[in-house]
């Protein structure tokens, strides 16, 4: 039976598989001025383990890929149960330049790092195609439609039309801008962490709220359009604090929502709810600033964890003074939610 894709682009997210940080080889500078073949791409078409494509996505990302799309199976397959998908495929689009050779090169010897960290997962594999398409630039784009990730929140690329029924929250991300589109099942898992607890929580228009990391700000803006009158969101790179702002403004939350540029050890204040969608080595290395930041009895949701560090994660985490509320996951991705000296579930 045929089973219904999801399309995720991945311009420019970042790198989210938190097992090992890898060493990359870097482009060198070309001498010279390049010659490009205009409007000629080389598709790359990786098939890989679901642990590693968010790795292969990034490196990609890094050494030059104009577009990168992750074809998965729908979770939820015709029965209404979730399907665990192992293996999935990344298409990704190199330019047609000087450097292409380098970048296949490049590419070949970060697949063999990844089987050499990872022996006993199956090593990925990759053809090519040659693009001859002038209108790839905007091409991606019908990828993109609006998508349901919870109950009430629904994600909409803005260039598409939505008509929001009933108690929809209406979220608008250019997917093309940087991590955070909803796309990702460490982001959609957190915006489920997020709804449930702010629509059983009966003060939280009056909670401040830190949107840790925040990427395209996705998890703050959600924060502010559920009801949270104060969020702020801090990101140490600059480039994704200025797109944050960029879709604060589009969701018409600015009065709502402060996006700063700087490292979360700068932050001080605190906060009745933290969300931190990252890898498990950096939760870790800023748990115990992340908890100084929480006022008594606060929330704390982290993501962006892969089952293999479930147990490192819940030995730093679910200790005193936290407790574990509850635990949303899909596929091989974790979601906690922690309350500050609060009862456990």
């Amino acid at each position: 039976m045929l089973k219904k894709k999801i399309y995720k682009h991945r311009r420019t997210e970042r790198y989210k598989t938190d097992c090992i940080t890898f060493r990359r080889q870097t482009m060198p500078k070309q001498d010279g001025r390049e010659t490009d073949i205009k409007d000629k791409w080389l598709k790359v078409e990786l098939t890989a383990p679901s642990a590693l494509i968010d790795a292969l996505s990034n490196f990609m990302t890094e050494i030059g890929a104009q577009g990168v799309f992750q074809e998965t199976q729908d979770p939820q397959s015709s029965n209404g149960f979730t399907e665990d998908v192992t293996i999935e495929t990344l298409k990704a689009y190199l330019p047609f330049d000087i450097r292409l050779e380098q970048r296949m090169e490049s590419l070949k010897t970060y697949i063999e790092s990844l089987s050499q960290v990872f022996p006993d997962i199956e090593k990925p594999v990759f053809k090519t195609e040659r693009i001859d398409d002038p209108n790839w630039g905007e091409a991606w784009k019908k990828y993109f439609k609006p998508l349901r990730v919870t109950k009430n929140i629904v994600i909409k690329p803005t260039w598409e039309r939505f008509m929001p029924s009933g108690r929809d929250t209406v979220i608008e991300i250019d997917p093309g801008m940087a991590f955070g589109t909803g796309q990702h099942a460490s982001t959609r898992i957190c915006l489920q962490a997020i709804e449930d607890l702010l629509l059983q929580e009966r003060t939280m228009g009056k909670w401040r709220v830190l949107d840790v990391g925040t990427g395209t700000g996705i998890l703050g803006i959600s924060c502010a359009k559920l009801g949270v009158q104060k969020v702020v969101c801090v990101d140490s790179d600059k480039k994704a604090a200025e797109i944050a702002r960029e879709n604060v403004a589009i969701n018409d939350v600015e009065g709502r929502v402060e996006v700063v540029n700087r490292d979360v050890t700068t932050v001080h204040e605190r906060f009745d709810l933290i969300v931190a969608n990252l890898t498990a080595k950096i939760l870790i290395k800023h748990r115990s600033h992340l908890i100084s930041l929480l006022g008594p009895d606060g929330y704390l949701i982290i993501s962006g964890i892969i089952e293999q560090n479930r147990e490192e994660i819940e030995c730093h985490f679910i200790t005193p003074p936290l407790v574990s509320h509850h635990v949303i996951t899909e596929k091989e991705w974790i979601c906690y939610v922690l309350r500050k000296g609060g009862a456990a579930y």
